[in-house]
């Protein structure tokens, strides 16, 4: 069964795969990327049996007829954070203020590139512009590539500061997180699972569904720095 997801949920869905797999007596093949990109995919003609999106590209799909009409379950949500490398000191981002003043000052940053489409980067994108210190940070900005995690350029030294989600953070070894955006400027991304409306095994990606819903995959998820639904 071929299952597109969003890259925030990789660490759990992952673990909890080879279980389903045999129990269900089917193979998982996974296709990991954010949420627009998969949905890029999908409307150029790609097909998947089950998707684990984000709200909004859910709801555009839902919008089109892409996905079966009240298959959609929200699974669990994330906070978007700021991290640094592990032993760093931790700098001040406790208000809007001190977050402003930490991020002129780092040597480097890192986060999603807004054109690979991932929730964290467009609106990290779109924070900098409102503070009005879009071209100052963006000048010292490394971009890690589609689908590639932030964090990657604090081990190396390449970035004092990386911003994504958090379990896309903690896949991250050596590193740390400083904590999530403060006051006003926090932003949650809510993670849905849902049956595309041409998916071959509807009954089989149902039933993945309710595996991302058990117990267990409640516990894995909060392991994983994410929020159950």
């Amino acid at each position: 069964m071929k299952v597109f997801s969003a890259i925030a949920v990789q660490g759990v869905v992952e673990q909890l795969a080879p279980a389903f797999e045999e129990a269900q007596g089917y193979t998982l093949d996974f296709t990991w990327a954010t949420a627009p990109l998969l949905l890029k995919r999908l409307q150029a003609g790609e097909k998947a049996d089950a998707l684990i999106l984000n709200r909004a590209t859910t709801d555009t799909l839902l919008a089109s007829g892409g996905i079966v009409a009240g298959s959609d379950v929200a699974i669990a949500s994330s906070a978007t954070a700021i991290a640094v490398k592990a032993g760093a000191p931790k700098p001040d981002i406790s208000t809007p203020e001190a977050l402003k003043r930490t991020l002129l000052n780092a040597r480097a940053i890192s986060y999603t590139d807004p054109a690979a489409g991932g929730a964290s980067g467009i609106y990290f994108a779109k924070l900098l512009e409102r503070m009005g210190i879009a071209d100052a940070i963006n000048a010292k900005t490394r971009f890690p590539p589609p689908s590639g995690y932030s964090g990657m350029f604090l081990p190396t030294g390449e970035a004092d500061l990386a911003v994504q989600q958090v379990p896309e953070l903690l896949h991250v070894p050596g590193i740390e997180i400083v904590g999530p955006l403060p006051g006003d400027l926090h932003m949650v991304t809510v993670f849905v699972a849902g049956v595309p409306a041409d998916s071959r095994q509807p009954a089989l990606a149902s039933a993945l569904i309710e595996c991302l819903r058990t117990p267990e995959a409640k516990a894995l998820f909060r392991a994983k720095g994410l929020e159950p639904a």
